[in-house]
């Protein structure tokens, strides 16, 4: 993904790329992107405009110290990770969102469009499937997909999700919200919300075919971050959704 989104800022006629940074350790560092050289110093990001980080929770919250604007597009954080980037959002302006995608982001309202026109009376399922080095799951995407649908139908979601079934797991409840992770082979990521009703069942589907989809996006969001106040912003907020 990072070479994903070195190549599209290079790319862009709107932006520079004016540094670019891995781990400690990683082939990437010390080769070249464009005229910039691979670091692993996130120091670096203290003269740029805007970081765009797709990394590890540990990673993005070491980030947020020297970031003058962020985009973050890692997923897995902990509640108490939450809160750190939020504290750090009253200083500097973040997009955040579990998927850049833009149709991705097209699907998040189409989910809560149909869950509030359909109501009680479907039962809700989430299907994600990614690539096999995913390291988490379900993705970020699924999860908000389900947020989405949960607040659509006035549900708390940690109260109604249920991750995979097995066994004699009886009669279905009905404001359950099922998730169900597939990994395999290089599936970039498809994510399906289906809501099953009475004799008929009303299926929301998005594959990525490619990960310059997310990048897209992503610069999207950092072009938009320009003279923004201090806060913590999606991509709702980037494609005017709300």
């Amino acid at each position: 993904m990072g070479r994903t989104l070195v190549d599209a800022v290079l790319a862009d006629r709107e932006l520079e790329l004016a540094c670019a940074y891995d781990v400690p350790g990683s082939a990437a560092v010390g080769s070249k992107a464009g005229a910039i050289t691979i670091g692993a110093d996130p120091a670096a990001a203290a003269g740029c405009d805007v970081l765009i980080d797709f990394t590890r929770p540990e990673g993005t919250l070491a980030n947020l110290k020297h970031a003058r604007a962020m985009v973050i597009g890692t997923t897995g954080f902990s509640d108490a990770q939450r809160k750190s980037i939020a504290e750090a959002a009253r200083r500097i302006p973040i997009v955040m969102a579990a998927n850049f995608a833009v149709g991705v982001n097209a699907g998040y309202k189409l989910a809560e469009t149909a869950a509030r026109i359909l109501g009680d009376g479907y039962d809700v399922e989430i299907i994600e499937a990614h690539h096999r080095h995913k390291v988490d799951a379900p993705s970020g995407t699924a999860l908000k997909l389900g947020e989405v649908v949960a607040q659509a139908l006035k549900r708390e979601l940690p109260q109604v999700a249920r991750h995979g079934r097995q066994g004699e797991t009886g009669e279905r409840p009905g404001k359950e919200i099922g998730f169900h992770a597939i990994r395999g082979g290089d599936i970039v990521g498809e994510h399906t919300v289906l809501f099953a009703g009475a004799g008929e069942r009303v299926e929301i589907t998005v594959r990525s075919q490619s990960r310059t989809t997310y990048a897209m996006g992503a610069l999207r969001a950092a072009k938009w971050l320009r003279g923004k106040a201090p806060g913590l912003y999606d991509m709702y907020d980037v494609l005017g959704l709300r």
